[in-house]
């Protein structure tokens, strides 16, 4: 079976098109602080305009635990979503009430409306098949057809992404199209040299993808918080580093595998090494095997990688033909550890072929950082959904849609 496009849903003019986007967005006193994911939802919200659908805009945001909280309203990613595509929004305060309601019978062709944090309803997430469900069939008797265009939450078994596509006609928007595509590639055909850069904090939130990825690429960076364990696991001591024994003997497995398979897992030199976790902790450089030497013995805490490291990763990245770039090098938040994501970043921009940011805080970080998504070959919305196709799981939001 092949994935639905929008092509499969004949002409939509006219029609009520629900589309689930992933909208969920960082806010700070009611400001988005970062707007990718609603960019990112432009191209098919154009393209169901342009063809004159009704467009009815659903989204999570955050975690209101089934019932309506205000700090998770999605009335600012209206307001935000009216300035980019640069035509009113229309914005309903509930998601199946009176007020969707009347604002979906109220849109004339051409015209979008976004409707209340679809978690408002403890029908979204409810691990009870008949109530999610129930919620959907409410969904449905808004719309029309369904477009699924949330990459950021395929790899949930919830109403709006599952439950709705079985019961409208449905198909995915191009953003799902797109990271298909990158994610194809990345498992099925990438160029060579195949580098894949690993951070983010823990190994265990890692294991199936360095599983699913060891027999395809030629060199894995391991960097941020996980970096620790790979060090212990080679017999190093990591001071007040975060750390997980538990997986100790796991990593030494793939160590050993990546021996074998002819595969280059590539471990820092040297590392930041600071007193205390703050943005003003002071702080020094050690060797990577050298960790409890520094000026604050055992108490030291691993806080990024060394600039050593950083030039050598960005080389490697470098001179890669394909790059997938998942997890930051250390706590990129405080200025004074951000030194070697940013490194990473930067080499990434220069790759002469794919080059990918693997979503999540990864995507966070260039942006912080000062990068802009047009730098990179591509910055995946979905850090997890992208996590677990690089793993090689089944994502229920896709197989609905007829991905196989």
């Amino acid at each position: 079976m092949t994935l639905r496009t929008l092509d499969s849903l004949g002409s939509l003019e006219g029609k009520r098109v629900i589309v689930r986007c992933d909208l969920n967005v960082p806010l700070k006193d009611g400001v988005i602080t970062d707007d990718g994911r609603v960019r990112a939802s432009l191209p098919t919200l154009n393209a169901l305009i342009n063809e004159g659908a009704r467009v009815i805009v659903c989204s999570h945001l955050g975690r209101p635990d089934g019932a309506p909280d205000p700090q998770y309203s999605l009335e600012p990613v209206a307001m935000r979503l009216a300035e980019l595509l640069d035509q009113p929004v229309a914005f309903a305060s509930d998601t199946v009430g009176e007020s969707a309601s009347a604002a979906v019978a109220a849109l004339e062709n051409g015209e979008v409306v976004v409707v209340e944090n679809l978690r408002f309803n403890a029908g979204e997430t409810s691990k009870d098949d008949s109530v999610r469900k129930a919620f959907a069939g409410e969904l449905a008797e808004l719309g029309d057809a369904l477009v699924s265009d949330g990459f950021g939450v395929v790899h949930r078994t919830q109403a709006s992404v599952y439950d709705l596509a079985e019961i409208l006609p449905s198909a995915a928007g191009l953003l799902i199209a797109t990271e298909l595509d990158v994610l194809d590639r990345l498992t099925e055909t990438p160029e060579r040299p195949y580098t894949v850069v690993l951070g983010g904090s823990k190994v265990s939130d890692k294991l199936g993808v360095i599983s699913h990825l060891l027999p395809r690429v030629d060199r894995i960076l391991v960097g941020g918080g996980m970096l620790f364990t790979f060090l212990a696991a080679q017999g190093h001591a990591v001071g007040s580093s975060l750390l997980e024994k538990d997986q100790l003997d796991t990593v030494r497995g793939y160590l050993s595998e990546a021996t074998e398979r002819g595969v280059e897992i590539v471990l820092p030199t040297d590392v930041v090494v600071a007193a205390s976790f703050s943005a003003d902790a002071a702080h020094e450089t050690v060797a990577a095997d050298a960790i409890e030497e520094s000026s604050f013995g055992a108490s030291g805490i691993g806080l990024d990688i060394g600039p050593e490291t950083a030039a050598a990763f960005a080389d490697a990245i470098r001179g890669s033909k394909t790059v997938f770039w998942n997890g930051p090098m250390g706590v990129f938040e405080f200025p004074a550890f951000a030194a070697g994501t940013k490194a990473v970043a930067q080499a990434l921009t220069e790759v002469a072929g794919l080059g990918v940011v693997g979503g999540g805080d990864s995507a966070a970080a260039v942006r912080q950082l000062g990068f802009t998504d047009d730098q990179f070959g591509h910055i995946s919305t979905g850090g997890g959904a992208s996590l677990e196709f690089l793993e090689g799981k089944k994502l229920p939001g896709l197989e609905v849609l007829g991905w196989a």
